[in-house]
C-alpha cells in the first residue's frame, strides 16, 4: 500500500520553502518578546513537558461543548457562553505555542505556521459566531461556530503531526536509560580530556558529553539535547553548565538538570571514576545508590582515582 494522500500533503508541506522568509521574521519577533522568566514557564520547564498541549484543552473543550449545545434546541445562550470562554483561553494557549514554535527545526516551523493559521482562523470564526449570537442572529452564530470547529479540527490534526510524527515536544534523550548498559564503561585516558573543554565519546552507540573541571572532577551527560537532539559537545561550558548550540538550553553538568529552556526535560547523567589513569562512566540510577557488591568491586579503584585528583562528577 502506498502513502495516503494526507501524509503526502503533510510531507510536501514540510519540504515547501515558500513561507521561510515569513517564518524567519516571525521567529525573530517571538524570540524578541520581553517575557523574562515567563518564557520558561510557557515552555513548560516547570511541568517537565510542553505546557501548550495542556492549555489548548480549555478552548477546544469549550468549543466542542458549544457545538453539542447548538444541536440541542433552546441552548443557544449557554453555547454562546462557552464560545466566549474558549476565546478567552485561546490567547494564552497561542502564546505558549508560539514560544515553542520559535525554537523548532525548519520542517517543524513550516507545519507549525499552518497549524497557527488554522487556529487563528478558528478564533476569527468563533469571534463572528459570538457577535452574531449577541446581536440576535443565532442561526448565523451556530453556522460560524461549526465552521470554527472545522478549523480547530484541522489545526489539531497539524498539531498532532508536529507532536507525534515530527516529535516537536518529545524528550529526545528519553531512550538513553533503555539502551546504555548498567556497567562501567571505559571512555579514554585522563589526558584525552582537556580541562574545561567539552569532549564527545560514545557508550553503547550513545553519544556522551564529557567535561573535566580544572580541579580534576569529571562530568558526563548524554550528548544529544533533550529538546531537539542538539550536540551539547559543540556547546559552551561555563559556570558548571553547558549550553546547547542549537536553541540555547542550559544543563547543569553535575546532574543534567535543565537550568534554562526551551528544554523541558533534564539530560541523563553518568557517574564517573578514574581507574589506572582511565576515565570510566556509568549511567546514574534515579535513586543514586549502589549495591553492596558494586561498592566492594569499585571501592579500591575509586580511591585510587581520588588519589589522582579525579572523582565522581556529582
Amino acid at each position: 500500500m502506498g502513502q495516503n494522500r494526507m501524509l503526502w500533503l503533510l510531507d510536501a508541506l514540510e519540504r515547501d520553502p515558500r513561507a521561510d522568509a515569513a517564518i524567519d521574521k516571525l521567529t525573530r519577533s517571538v524570540r524578541a518578546l520581553p517575557l523574562g522568566r515567563a518564557r520558561d514557564a510557557l515552555h513548560g520547564r516547570w511541568l517537565g513537558h510542553p505546557v501548550h498541549p495542556l492549555m489548548v484543552q480549555v478552548p477546544i473543550g469549550s468549543w466542542m461543548s458549544a457545538a453539542v449545545l447548538d444541536l440541542w434546541p433552546g441552548r443557544t445562550r449557554e453555547a454562546g457562553l462557552l464560545v466566549g470562554v474558549g476565546m478567552a483561553a485561546a490567547g494564552p494557549a497561542a502564546l505558549a505555542g508560539a514560544v515553542d514554535w520559535a525554537e523548532l527545526h525548519r520542517q517543524q516551523t513550516r507545519v507549525g505556521l499552518v497549524h497557527a493559521v488554522a487556529n487563528t482562523a478558528a478564533v476569527g470564526l468563533y469571534g463572528a459566531s459570538l457577535l452574531c449570537r449577541l446581536t440576535g442572529r443565532a442561526t448565523a452564530g451556530r453556522a460560524y461556530g461549526f465552521l470554527g470547529l472545522t478549523a480547530v479540527g484541522l489545526g489539531g490534526m497539524l498539531g498532532g503531526h508536529l507532536a507525534y510524527r515530527q516529535a516537536s515536544g518529545a524528550n529526545h534523550a528519553e531512550e538513553v536509560p533503555h539502551v546504555v548498559g548498567e556497567d562501567w564503561h571505559r571512555i579514554g585516558t585522563v589526558d584525552e580530556f582537556p580541562a574545561g573543554r567539552p569532549v564527545r565519546r560514545a557508550v553503547d552507540d550513545v553519544p556522551v558529553l564529557v567535561v573535566r573541571e580544572t580541579g580534576g572532577t569529571f562530568h558526563a551527560l548524554a550528548d544529544r539535547c533533550s529538546h531537539l537532539a542538539g550536540p551539547l559537545s559543540e556547546g559552551t561550558v561555563a559556570d558548571g553548565c553547558v549550553e546547547c548550540p542549537w536553541h540555547g538550553s542550559v544543563f547543569r553538568l553535575s546532574d543534567g538538570w535543565n537550568v534554562r529552556g526551551p528544554a523541558t526535560a533534564p539530560q541523563p547523567a553518568f557517574d564517573t571514576r578514574v581507574v589506572d589513569g582511565h576515565v570510566e562512566i556509568r549511567l546514574r540510577r534515579e535513586d543514586g545508590t549502589e549495591s553492596a557488591d558494586e561498592d566492594r568491586t569499585a571501592g579500591a579503584p575509586e580511591r585510587a582515582g581520588k588519589d589522582e585528583g579525579h572523582g565522581h562528577g556529582n
